[in-house]
């Protein structure tokens, strides 16, 4: 092996040497012809196009000395040499060798593919010095980045034959370079411990192993100043500066010592708030009336930009595309206070000119269009603008979603573009998992969400759990007759076993036909149609006898509505908004069962602190009665516990046999929660998530009621804590919830796991 080492030096001294040559040596005047000597694989043709002389062409110092400098500087060559054979100027020429092969040794932290993406160099690509210093400092800065900063990295080359080598990486890796200590100068209003909260990066402790905040990063660093700045902003601070932020690196390459020096300044409050309006058309006491800030408050810089966005959209929403707010900050040093005066420019009402989606290649364009609310010709509006967004992102078909406005020639026309990056849509995938519901259980499910680029969905699910076997087959066409008209069928087969619960087992064969439809804004219309064969089966010889009386199949042929109103910020990851379901189905229109059902239930969530902290509550109520002179069965009533009322079992709360303790459903519930989910002070990707919580209902009411059966409508209760993780191994959630009210036959668990996988 021989060690790779820069050799500029040597070029420009052999530049030198030949410069002194050609001033002191005698050359004809004019070249007849000129050879190449020495290229293999370059062919001479090429070698003559760098070349600054032609035959034909006086030989001077300068044409010979640009030749030379252009053939160093093609990196093909690693020795260049000019001599004279009488009329003939000879080209003598060393190419580089070519690269065969790359290889890394040593590497631990990052794999030979992850440092293959970052080097340029290549197999087959000429070899130069000059490209492996290069691809070395590349290689540096993503060790850098992953917190690595004592790491060296060695090239050597292995000579082969035919002027070809093998290029290997010699790595060590060291120590991870980690921050010992922050420091922060020049601040008395905020101590130390406080600012530490603010940024991002943070010392290093054991308990920090899922993130690497403790790692020394460059980026992270200019974010920390940012962070600082803003947060000082927002409490008055507006002479705030950072006059330095410096990370120092200990002598032996271990530990990292970042030291902030800040100048806090003058603490502000607002001494005015006033409207410079230069739109004629708009109102400004209306305008004032949008922006949410107060005479004497302290300054909040944040208070200020939200301030101008609820402008810019409220605005917005009366055709001005491109309205231009600007604040106006005065500081009155004297008296400590700030004048803020907000500026709006003059600006044309505008319509929707194009909208032009890019990005898409297997998407129809018509998947998109239909989910703007705004079509070519439309007055511009902004808030439908941030909500037919938010409509293409629900989709769920794309990786990123871009709406912006691009101005067109005509002053009152604007265009919509669309950017769209698309994700897989299709998967294949199965699964493991086990939850204190179901036991261990296994997956296979293959799911297409946007079938041949159409937006229709085809599912085939298969779930085989300790309790339960189900097979699935789902499809749904979002717009049946282009129109907003959603049409589906589920063909489906399930079988439980609730010996546990109840001491029998239950099987369900059947189909269903739904659609759905928009009846006004937020609100939308479900219709179903089901048909089913339902059993109950293996009934334990010592269940109780309620169960007993109803062994059998009965065919249910049932319709059922469901209407939603949904005003939530996103149908995935909801953070603001609500949504209440209103459900009723009668069964009755051929088949054996009679009985009309309704539910209505409310979910509604409120972002606390910058969408992270999320306050939701949850409210549902039910209710089941037969018809026709039949009873309602224990495969058709309501049941409630475990995932919906935790603290307790499934199935723990409700009536229930008093001497087998077999658990009867019940014909009325109720339930609530109030979750408050909250940041573990762990980054945002590692998606982990705390969660208070406190639920609440009943469960009540048996066609068969008598003194064997334990039955009361009081309320239960229980509180508990929870943590959820979106792993990547899929979502994990792990509850510990204790009941503060309940009954003394209700079925109690403290622990509630569930885990769930795709490979």
């Amino acid at each position: 092996m021989i060690k790779v080492k820069r050799n500029m030096f040597s070029k420009m001294l052999a530049v030198a040497i030949f410069v002194i040559f050609l001033n002191s040596a005698t050359w004809a005047d004019v070249i007849q012809n000129i050879r190449i000597e020495g290229a293999e694989r370059i062919d001479p043709a090429t070698v003559m196009t760098y070349l600054d002389i032609q035959p034909g062409d006086d030989l001077t110092q300068d044409n010979l000395n640009q030749s030379l400098k252009t053939l160093f500087g093609t990196g093909l060559f690693s020795d260049i040499n000019f001599y004279q054979d009488g009329d003939d100027l000879v080209v003598s020429v060393v190419e580089n060798p070519v690269i065969n092969e790359i290889a890394f040794e040593g590497n631990k932290k990052l794999k030979d593919e992850d440092l293959k993406a970052e080097i340029n160099l290549r197999p087959r690509v000429v070899f130069t010095r000059t490209k492996v210093q290069a691809d070395i400092e590349r290689l540096l800065d993503i060790y850098r980045l992953k917190g690595l900063f004592s790491v060296n990295i060695d090239p050597k080359i292995i000579m082969l034959d035919q002027n070809r080598v093998n290029l290997v990486f010699e790595i060590s890796e060291g120590p991870e370079t980690r921050i010992r200590r922050v420091s922060f100068i020049g601040n008395e209003f905020f101590d130390d411990g406080t600012l530490s909260d603010v940024i991002a990066s943070k010392e290093a402790r054991w308990y920090r192993f899922l993130t690497s905040n403790d790692k020394y990063d460059p980026d992270r660093l200019a974010y920390d100043k940012e962070l600082l700045r803003r947060f000082y902003l927002n409490r008055g601070y507006a002479d705030f500066q950072i006059t330095s932020a410096v990370a120092e690196l200990s002598a032996d390459r271990r530990d990292f010592f970042l030291t902030f020096t800040l100048e806090e300044g003058n603490r502000y409050k607002i001494g005015s708030i006033s409207v410079d309006n230069r739109v004629s058309e708009l109102d400004s006491d209306w305008v004032k009336s949008l922006i949410d800030l107060k005479v004497g408050d302290w300054y909040d810089a944040s208070a200020v930009e939200d301030s101008i966005v609820n402008l810019t959209n409220e605005i917005g929403n009366r055709q001005y595309a491109f309205i231009d707010i600007r604040p106006q900050i005065d500081k009155k040093r004297n008296n400590n206070e700030i004048e803020i005066t907000f500026v709006i420019n003059e600006s044309a009402k505008a319509f929707v000119k194009n909208i032009n989606i890019n990005g898409n290649i297997r998407t129809l364009d018509e998947v998109i269009r239909r989910e703007m609310l705004l079509v070519e010709g439309d007055p511009f509006n902004r808030s439908k603008l941030q909500k037919s967004e938010q409509k293409i992102k629900d989709l769920n078909y794309f990786e990123e979603v871009k709406v912006r406005l691009a101005p067109t020639a005509v002053a009152d026309m604007t265009d919509i573009e669309i950017d769209v990056q698309e994700k897989s849509t299709g998967e294949l995938s199965i699964g493991a998992g086990y939850s204190t519901t179901d036991g261990p259980l296994g997956n296979l499910n293959i799911r297409e969400n946007n079938l041949l680029g159409r937006g229709q969905k085809l599912e085939f699910n298969t779930v085989l759990s300790g309790i339960r076997s189900q097979f699935d087959i789902r499809f749904t066409e979002p717009y049946f007759l282009d129109r907003d008209l959603e049409a589906g069928i589920d063909l489906f087969h399930i079988t439980r076993n609730l010996q546990t619960l109840s001491t029998y087992d239950q099987r369900r064969t059947g189909f269903a036909l739904r659609t759905g439809y928009p009846v006004a804004h937020n609100l939308r219309q479900s219709l179903r149609y089901r048909l089913e064969d339902n059993e109950i089966k293996n009934v334990a010889s010592n269940a109780s006898l309620f169960i007993k009386q109803q062994q059998g199949s009965r065919m249910t042929s049932a319709i059922s509505q469901r209407l939603t109103y949904d005003t939530r910020d996103s149908t995935l990851t909801p953070t603001e908004g609500g949504i209440v379901r209103f459900d009723t189905e009668i069964a009755g229109l051929g088949g054996e069962a009679r009985y009309v059902s309704t539910k209505i239930g409310a979910n509604y969530y409120w972002p606390i602190y910058k969408k992270q902290w999320i306050f939701s509550v949850l409210g549902e109520a039910g209710y089941i009665f037969a018809w026709g002179g039949e009873d309602i069965r224990i495969n058709e009533r309501f049941y409630l516990g475990g995932a919906k009322l935790r603290g307790f079992e499934r199935a723990g709360v409700g009536p229930r046999d008093k001497s087998t303790r077999d658990s009867l459903g019940g014909n009325q519930f109720y339930r609530g929660s109030v979750e408050l989910a909250f940041p573990l002070g762990l980054s945002e990707d590692f998606g982990i998530k705390g969660h208070a919580f406190s639920d609440f209902g009943n469960l009540w009411n048996v066609d068969d009621s008598g003194a064997g059966i334990f039955d009361d409508n009081t309320i239960r209760l229980s509180v508990g804590l929870g943590l959820s993780w979106r792993s990547p191994l899929g979502p994990i959630r792990v509850d510990l919830a204790t009941a503060i009210l309940d009954g003394d036959y209700d079925e109690k668990e403290v622990f509630r796991f569930s885990f769930g996988t795709s490979f």
